[in-house]
């Protein structure tokens, strides 16, 4: 198994290594990562298919997880394939990991052993004390495909889920975050069906996650997801916040981009930082 999530590597070394030239663009990259090193000593690459922005971050959250978020903990988590199945038919598109022999009934119960899978391993990891077993049972599950990919198609449904959630605060006149009146203001996800179709269902698969759909995996996870984008380096937008108002109680993680498509992680905060 080749690992998801490359040992890491001298942050300063790294960009040497991939931004040799005198461009503008070479020289803005390596300013960025020059400030990105301020804060963090190392970096890790991560694997660089579509699921790449959920790989990154599931792995930071993972990393650092000290407990199990509340809504992993709530009774009906498990069943919130067959709960939302229930009321919403056309979820039945859903498309899962290529399984031959599936009957169309079973899309529920594959779903809930993702979201079952993804409580163990939450549970699991933010049980371990010692920062080295933590990262090594990281390590570990990342080097596991099957399990990887379950984790991912959970994440996605996730992401499905806070999106029907939020459309139907909307239409109740409920507050909802502004990236929620962008997510469903694109021709190709006017409702929660079209993101489906024309979006979730494509992750991994033929895209990755765009900036919006960051934001909802950051609700999905209540997680405030935290962007070094390197290619805006000395714009306001060097430093991202998904969301760009996040609650006070959520934990932070960080990734870095080059251009908003592939993600890798910043790991090892510099002492000075974290006093």
């Amino acid at each position: 198994y080749k690992l998801s999530v490359a040992p890491e590597m001298d942050i300063m070394e790294y960009c040497r290594k991939e931004w040799r030239g005198n461009t503008p663009v070479a020289k803005r990259m390596r300013k960025g990562y020059e400030a990105v090193a301020q804060k963090f000593a190392s970096i890790r690459r991560v694997r660089g298919d579509n699921y790449c922005a959920l790989r990154a971050t599931l792995f930071q959250a993972l990393s650092q997880a000290t407990q199990l978020p509340s809504w992993l903990q709530s009774e009906d988590f498990t069943m919130l394939s067959e709960n939302l199945l229930s009321k919403y038919d056309w979820i039945k598109q859903w498309q899962l990991k290529q399984k031959l022999g599936r009957k169309m009934g079973e899309i529920s119960e594959e779903i809930k052993e993702y979201l079952i899978l993804l409580r163990k391993k939450w549970k699991k990891i933010s049980e371990i004390k010692g920062p080295i077993e933590k990262q090594q049972a990281c390590d570990k599950l990342f080097k596991n495909e099957e399990e990887e990919y379950s984790l991912y198609e959970a994440l996605k449904f996730l992401m499905l889920n806070t999106a029907i959630e939020l459309y139907n605060d909307d239409k109740n006149g409920r507050r909802v975050p502004v990236f929620s009146w962008l997510l469903f203001a694109r021709d190709t996800s006017s409702n929660p069906c079209q993101l489906m179709h024309n979006h979730l269902n494509h992750i991994g698969h033929s895209g990755g996650l765009e900036q919006v759909e960051m934001f909802l995996l950051a609700y999905a996870l209540q997680y405030t997801i935290q962007v070094y984008r390197l290619y805006k380096y000395s714009t306001d937008e060097f430093i991202t916040l998904y969301p760009n108002d996040p609650e006070e109680d959520w934990p932070v993680v960080t990734l870095i981009t080059e251009d908003d498509r592939h993600y890798n992680i910043p790991v090892r905060m510099c002492q000075e930082t974290m006093l």
